[in-house]
């Protein structure tokens, strides 16, 4: 188990977002120490889905994208979901919150369709991603580098394809914060 005990994480999803993607590191990061919280565009509870067309629950957040303060966390993690990513891609405060993480040198963790926000926010050009296979073309247009694996690591960049690799992309992350730290 990774300690990480006194970071805070931000994840930030819309409506229709992958629930695994989004459940799965908010619950580890809380076992193994982390102050996560969930933003929504509105603040308002946003509706998980699974396999992208199956409703499932919905999760109740701690905030509003307005009040996340991107120099009061050490993380952020977008999940997948393709109509979540869809929304995401085009929401100017989701591309700013993004944008400020990366230009922080703070980790960013990206699963599934969410690298589209990455796109979207002029991020991807001359970085190494994964991502759900469709995104492929999409990431090697905007300038990426786009390979098939379970996680891809590039500097404070991290990516995977799909809730099958969440155990190495929570872990991933989890390095990340440690080492950003140090």
């Amino acid at each position: 188990m990774t300690d990480v005990t006194g970071y805070e994480v931000a994840i930030i999803a819309g409506d229709w977002f992958e629930e695994a993607e989004l459940l799965v590191p908010r619950d580890t990061l809380r076992e193994h120490g982390a102050t996560v919280k969930v933003y929504s565009p509105d603040g308002q509870p946003i509706q998980a889905t699974q396999g992208d067309v199956n409703p499932t629950q919905t999760v109740e957040v701690d905030g509003s994208f307005d009040d996340l303060d991107v120099s009061a966390i050490h993380g952020l993690v977008v999940p997948g979901g393709s109509v979540n990513a869809d929304h995401l891609r085009i929401d100017e405060k989701a591309q700013r919150l993004l944008t400020e993480v990366d230009q922080a040198g703070k980790p960013l963790a990206i699963i599934c369709h969410g690298p589209w926000l990455l796109i979207s926010a002029g991020r991807a050009n001359g970085r190494r991603v994964t991502s759900w296979a469709s995104l492929a073309d999409d990431l090697r247009n905007a300038g990426a580098e786009w390979s098939d694996q379970e996680v891809v690591v590039d500097g404070h960049l991290v990516t995977s394809r799909k809730p099958d690799d969440l155990p190495a992309f929570v872990g991933a992350f989890e390095e990340a914060l440690l080492g950003a730290r140090v």
